[in-house]
């Protein structure tokens, strides 16, 4: 949930620091333990090492954290050692042994960047002020890591109550353009926390005018108008960010609560809070970059000063599902605070999650619970829909989505992902007069800036009709608007050969499945289709060898028949694919969390 806009350019700490420390050495692959699975250390320190060095390669960071520890215990000296297993500790959250390694590692070599940081942020959760500027300013320099200790180090003068030395220090940024945004946000939080209610009204103003669409921004400033009486021009913003962004549960939360005359606490009351907010923001540049080791860090310090920061929360959970160990995010999920507006949408996360999990049941469970606890909330109800369509059961979706429908009343355009997904099912479920009608609606709703979602429309649509032999022109048309929108994807280029194909046009059509293989080379219904198309313009041999590969590709059981078939003896005549061959359609994503 990438919530503050950070400048792409800027990654905190340098990812080179974590690459000496050696858990960035390999290609990162999923690595999650199953539940039933006790890890144990092995028997000697190399095996120790190595479980531990794979362990970290992969992000495993509970299992990376069991075997360095045991590693250490057996080499304590080997300093090498000890700072691959640090990083460990503080990636997993083992804050009391990553601060006893930092110490160490701190004395043997006063110049380690992140040993350093990490004893300042426990400093500053201490209070101890002075010690964690002491701390700041040692280390390797370098453009990186100044920025992150300036921005630290303002803090820390905030919390010894020297507001002008605090601003100072932050405003030795002001040469570093590409953090305006992010330097006036923290500077206005600093100004409120000190009592410069001035100064921090023209802060947030500044950082406000820069990005409005910056949440946390947003949030604090709002938050800050509305504690000095200002309620109107609170809501003001807040709607404004409710138009760009609809339906954020933040915003959506500190609307009703300005409408109803209840209080909005400031968003950051103390140094403490203020380093944690800092944190965050980098450990959303992290995520949204990809580099999850530096997120994990960062939002593990932030959290460190701020356990129940229901955004560092999120955004960490989220980095685990990124990594494919979902029962560790769904483990920090259930760490959001129950009254925090965005639980309700980490309660839906985590039944999704354990569906990915292969825990089916589970996952249909939680979120008929969360439908008796909230029955009108349309995106538990959506998200029951997913999950009985992940697992084919597209009746019962299609009954499910047609609840979420009736639920909103009249639809609004973010509403057509509704419709294109109960129109989905009740094809699925071989009731196309339903089907048709929920994707032409869902094809009125879907935004025009949405490219990618009217692609994904179309597709499905023209598709279904040209496996019908209907509306053959409208669906070609269609499916060439689809490509354009969509030039990169493999399944809608596909849609477009397939249609080729339907047509009798098949050198049109081996040309367009070719392209379609060169995006999804792996996709058994693709690669199935180009044998066809091979095989209707006599390149047989070719075709034979695409086949094979489809049937190499984990088709579903009712297509490697036919499959296998068409291996044996050709392909005597044309198959007669279901609209949805390529079904599920690759399905948009949506914002996770209402709006992150």
């Amino acid at each position: 949930m990438p919530i503050l806009k950070l400048p792409l350019a800027y990654k905190g700490l340098p990812a080179l620091m974590f690459l000496a420390a050696g858990l960035l050495t390999a290609p990162a692959v999923a690595a999650n333990t199953a539940e039933d699975e006790v890890l144990r250390p092995a028997q000697s320190l190399e095996g120790n090492f190595l479980s531990a060095y794979v362990a970290g390669s992969a992000r495993d960071t509970e299992a990376a954290t069991i075997f360095f520890r045991e590693a250490i215990q057996e080499d304590s000296r080997n300093q090498e050692l000890l700072e691959r297993a640090f990083v460990a500790f503080l990636a997993n959250g083992s804050m009391t042994e990553a601060v006893r390694a930092a110490e160490r590692l701190s004395v043997q070599d006063p110049s380690n960047n992140l040993a350093q940081f990490a004893l300042a942020v426990r400093s500053l959760k201490g209070q101890k002020y002075a010690d964690a500027r002491t701390r700041l300013s040692k280390g390797t320099r370098g453009r990186q890591a100044d920025l992150t200790a300036t921005l630290l180090t303002a803090w820390t003068y905030a919390g010894s109550k020297d507001g002008k030395q605090a601003l100072a220090t932050i405003d030795k940024l002001k040469n570093e353009r590409a953090f305006d945004q992010f330097r006036e946000y923290h500077a206005a939080l600093i100004a409120d926390v000190v009592g410069n209610p001035a100064e921090a009204e023209k802060r947030f103003k500044a950082a406000y005018e820069g990005e409005r669409n910056t949440l946390q921004v947003v949030d604090a400033y709002g938050r800050f108008l509305a504690k000095r009486g200002r309620k109107d021009e609170a809501l003001k913003i807040y709607k404004a960010f409710d138009e760009a962004a609809p339906r954020h549960p933040i915003v959506r939360a500190a609307m009703k609560a300005l409408e109803e005359d209840k209080p909005l606490m400031p968003l950051v009351t103390s140094a403490q809070d203020g380093a944690a907010e800092l944190l965050y923001g980098l450990g959303v540049v992290g995520n949204t970059q990809g580099d999850e080791l530096t997120a994990i860090i960062y939002l593990r310090l932030g959290l460190d000063l701020k356990g129940d920061h229901p955004l560092a929360l999120v955004t960490l959970g989220d980095v685990y599902e990124r990594l494919k160990q979902y029962d560790k995010a769904n483990a920090i999920f259930e760490r959001i605070p129950k009254d925090s507006p965005v639980r309700p949408s980490a309660d839906i996360s985590i039944g999704h999650n354990y569906e990915l999990m292969g825990r089916g049941d589970d996952a249909i469970s939680h979120l008929e619970t969360l439908m008796k606890e909230r029955p009108d909330d349309v995106e538990v109800v959506m998200a029951l829909g997913n999950v009985q369509r992940s697992r084919k059961k597209f009746a019962e979706a299609a009954e499910t989505y047609d609840k979420a429908i009736k639920l909103i009343g009249q639809p609004e355009r973010g509403h057509w992902i509704l419709y294109f997904y109960r129109g989905t099912s009740y094809e699925r479920a071989k009731q196309w007069d339903k089907a048709e009608a929920d994707l032409k609606k869902a094809l009125e709703l879907v935004p025009e800036g949405l490219p990618a979602g009217r692609a994904q429309v179309m597709n499905y649509l023209a598709y279904s009709w040209v496996d019908q032999n209907m509306n053959i022109d409208e669906a070609f048309k269609m499916l060439t608007k689809a490509v354009e929108l969509a030039p990169r994807d493999g399944m809608i280029i596909d849609s477009l050969g397939w249609a080729y194909f339907r047509m009798g046009r098949y050198d049109d059509a081996a040309r367009e499945v070719e392209k379609a293989v060169e995006l999804k080379p792996g996709d058994p219904t693709i690669n199935d289709h180009l044998g066809d198309a091979y095989w209707k313009v006599g390149r047989k041999l070719e075709a034979k060898f695409q086949w094979d590969h489809a049937k190499n590709s984990d088709p579903e059981h009712e297509e490697l028949v036919k499959i296998l078939k068409k291996i044996d003896n050709g392909l005597d005549e044309e198959p007669k694919p279901a609209a949805a061959e390529n079904a599920p359609p690759p399905q948009p994503e949506l914002p996770k969390h209402n709006g992150g």
